[in-house]
């Protein structure tokens, strides 16, 4: 293979879709370690929330809920396929079957940062209106436990501090790669069909 038609070769690749898959299965790996956002209440409750990994923090033990975690499985399987699918796509961006393949994988990160951070909104929203603590999305504030969780109706305040992790970042920045990715095609697209006879 001279290096004329290996030029060529590479020129048909669609870089935005191997950068996407391969930060796709990069998000998955680091979000297991660390999370998209996380609540410490006091030395006493810690909350990591991502939608590969969410587990909860009490007095130094941690659990994770069942439909919780079986919804995190989902999750990482999604990201799985979106990965793999987005790189064979990237790969040979000009098959037949490559648009099918693009159409599914582009839209699952993007999807799932917009799923995860408006369904935790929505959380904070709703437990700041029935429970009365004004627990932070972002930021530091002091959250007073309603007094039927205490003993004797004593009206206890703690320090509760939220902030949205780094793999949140990462994240978004895949969905990023995944949308240049698909609009790169369509444009690859249009120039091939304006240049044939």
């Amino acid at each position: 293979m001279d290096i004329q038609s290996l030029r060529k070769s590479l020129i048909k690749l669609n870089w935005f879709g191997i950068a996407g898959g391969i930060l796709t299965l990069t998000v998955i790996i680091v979000s297991l370690y660390r999370p998209w956002w996380q609540l410490t209440i006091g030395d006493a409750v810690k909350i990591n929330v991502s939608p590969i990994y969410t587990n909860f923090g009490l007095l130094g033990t941690h659990f994770t809920i069942p439909l919780l975690y079986a919804l995190n499985i989902g999750s990482i399987l999604t990201f799985l396929c979106s990965g793999i699918i987005m790189l064979i796509y990237s790969l040979a961006p000009t098959k037949p079957y490559a648009k099918d393949l693009l159409d599914f994988a582009w839209k699952k990160p993007l999807y799932s940062v917009i799923t995860s951070t408006t369904c935790l909104t929505l959380i904070i929203l709703i437990s700041q209106a029935f429970l009365d603590m004004h627990i932070p999305l972002i930021g530091t504030s002091l959250v007073t436990l309603p007094t039927q969780f205490t003993t004797e109706n004593v009206s206890i305040t703690v320090l509760a501090t939220s902030a949205f992790q780094w793999p949140l970042y990462l994240a978004i920045t895949t969905a990023a790669l995944c949308i240049l990715a698909r609009i790169y095609h369509k444009k690859a697209t249009q120039q091939k069909t304006t240049t044939t006879p």
